[in-house]
């Protein structure tokens, strides 16, 4: 078991932080994060821990210019799979909320066999893939909150019904940020799905 700890790597010119916790033979599950927070919110909020406790492996990462990151030469569209590589994580499951949406849907669909499993949490940009999301071939779980005024469920949906495997999770009174407004509900339904992957 590793425990929570701090790490750093150089990519895409550029100095990123990353928290991994849990089992290192367990299978790799990659949070990334909104604007408003960063890799830390993930520890906070007990997602490290719950999914180290389930026996996965997580990485929490800053994304360029947020937490302790600093900014990348790159671009959003192969910054992730950049990532993945450096740090050999091989077919993760990718948890992508709201603005990590720029860095995840380019590797979900152009990279298509790089993950196991996707975790759309009210990611922006779903509707500018809309004609490359039936490339998606891992299964897709979209968790919107409840009371998301920032991305419309109709995204969820477009998702959902894009992919070849997918569904849809409403947070009740969630907010854009459910995992925020009840980690609780998020962790269950993150861990259910997970426990779905074969």
């Amino acid at each position: 078991m590793i425990d929570n700890q701090s790490r750093w790597i150089e990519a895409e010119g550029g100095r990123v932080h990353y928290l991994i916790e849990g089992d290192d033979k367990g299978r790799p599950v990659v949070l990334l994060h909104g604007a408003s927070f960063n890799a830390e919110t993930w520890k906070r909020i007990g997602t490290m821990a719950a999914l180290a406790g389930a026996g996965y492996l997580a990485y929490a990462v800053d994304l360029p210019g947020y937490g302790q990151s600093s900014p990348a030469q790159g671009t959003p569209r192969t910054w992730l799979w950049v990532l993945l590589d450096l740090l050999k994580i091989e077919q993760p499951v990718v948890v992508s909320p709201s603005m990590s949406g720029r860095y995840s849907l380019p590797l979900v669909t152009e990279e298509p066999q790089r993950v196991t499993g996707f975790v759309a949490v009210a990611p922006v940009g779903i509707s500018s893939y809309k004609g490359q999301l039936d490339r998606v071939t891992a299964p897709v779980l979209a968790v919107w909150g409840e009371k998301d005024d920032l991305i419309p469920l109709e995204q969820a949906d477009l998702l959902v019904n894009s992919v070849r495997q997918g569904r849809k999770v409403i947070i009740p009174g969630g907010s854009h940020a459910p995992y925020m407004s009840d980690p609780a509900a998020f962790h269950e339904e993150l861990l259910k799905f997970l426990g779905e992957l074969t």
